[in-house]
């Protein structure tokens, strides 16, 4: 591996954890960047998904104080999600490479919306004597649908988790982000162990993000948390308006 490789790989790392911790879509920066170096998709996919778990992690503990009191909570839906990203992990290493590519565009396109429309609903579903606290338990399969599309393929699952929060819950966005980087960590700690273990991996990518990823993760965790909740609802947006573009430039 050339120099310049290693520098662009990391330098795609540092931006994938940095903008996965504020928002979520980081794997649309390294996954295109390590096709482009020549990695086959799904070495492209298992590299990434291993190496940008420290950048996960880094991320989710910097927004540990705005997870205070909510252990039981995000048990309830950690469970949900270490289930999806084993389902989702096997659905990558038996069905074939484009088998997703026509619903993806949509189902972030969709989380986009959601996030975008978001406070407008939860009023007029309060109008209605249905607020979002009456539905919790929908919130649990559609962590569980979001795992598996994270454990299958991880770019913008964040966006999605945040696009269904935000829907059924009444918490600040900075808890749900919060909630978000917590669950998206463990979709990516789980089909990294499995991928590890069955799949293809180069482990000098891995490296190379695992390092990168993590000051990226910590730099995000700052920045994120200083974000008004307009800012940020519109940052997510905007990412996410650029994450469906480019999954269907690259179809």
């Amino acid at each position: 591996m050339a120099w310049w490789e290693i520098v662009l790989i990391a330098v795609a790392g540092l931006w994938a954890g940095t903008i996965n911790t504020v928002v979520g879509s980081g794997t649309l920066v390294t996954f295109p960047v390590l096709v482009a170096l020549g990695f086959p998709p799904v070495t492209a996919t298992t590299s990434n998904a291993i190496g940008l778990i420290t950048g996960s992690v880094t991320g989710a503990v910097g927004y540990r104080h705005e997870l205070v009191g909510q252990r039981r909570r995000l048990v309830r839906y950690g469970i949900a999600s270490f289930v999806g990203a084993i389902g989702g992990t096997v659905l990558l290493l038996s069905l074939p490479a484009d088998a997703f590519e026509t619903i993806v565009p949509v189902l972030v396109a969709l989380s986009v919306v959601l996030v975008a429309v978001q406070p407008l609903l939860t009023r007029r579903l309060r109008t209605r004597d249905a607020a979002p606290s009456g539905r919790p338990w929908l919130l649990y399969p559609l962590v569980l649908l979001v795992g598996i599309y994270g454990g299958y393929f991880t770019a913008a699952q964040g966006i999605m988790l945040v696009g269904v929060m935000g829907l059924l819950l009444e918490d600040p966005l900075q808890r749900l982000n919060a909630f978000k980087n917590v669950l998206s960590a463990i979709v990516n700690i789980v089909a990294g162990a499995i991928y590890a273990v069955v799949a293809p991996v180069d482990w000098r990518v891995v490296g190379i993000l695992a390092v990168s990823s993590t000051a990226g993760g910590l730099l995000g965790a700052r920045i994120g948390r200083r974000l008004s909740p307009t800012l940020l609802r519109v940052l997510i947006v905007v990412i996410g308006s650029v994450a469906v573009v480019d999954l269907l430039l690259n179809r």
